[in-house]
């Protein structure tokens, strides 16, 4: 009963989120995917920025720990194809009917979803391996 009161409030607050959508930046203003990757678990702090926001908004829960998938789909196999344009749409528009959520009113999504796409991205390539990640210069 919790999950579904949980599920319910989830997908409430992205409909309601929805007026608040953003249009995808035009593609000379968004950064071209880069990340760098040492001994598999150390990236650059962008990088590290998007992994952080992985985990503060909680997105294993759908996706899985190794987004690998769960409830929603693989983010491995996805990010095969999935462009910086369509990642932008889905997580400021959701996917409401599939239980995707509306990030938009997330500051910390405006501020690292293209830091989010790198991660993900890395994970997909399999440069970057599932797990705690540092710093490339941490010690």
């Amino acid at each position: 009963m919790k999950g579904r009161s949980l599920l319910l409030l989830t997908m409430t607050l992205a409909v309601s989120s929805a007026s608040f959508a953003q249009t995808p930046p035009s593609t000379g203003q968004m950064k071209p995917v880069a990340y760098k990757v040492v001994d598999g678990n150390k990236v650059d702090s962008d990088t590290l920025q998007g992994w952080k926001t992985w985990r503060a908004l909680a997105c294993e829960r759908c996706h899985g720990a190794k987004q690998e998938g769960m409830v929603g789909p693989s983010l491995i196999d996805a990010f095969k194809s999935l462009d910086k344009n369509e990642f932008h749409r889905t997580v400021f528009g959701g996917r409401v009917d599939k239980g995707m959520p509306d990030f938009s009113s997330s500051q910390m999504m405006q501020k690292n979803w293209e830091n989010l796409y790198a991660y993900l991205k890395g994970r997909s390539d399999g440069k970057i391996n599932p797990g705690d990640l540092q710093a490339i210069d941490a010690k």
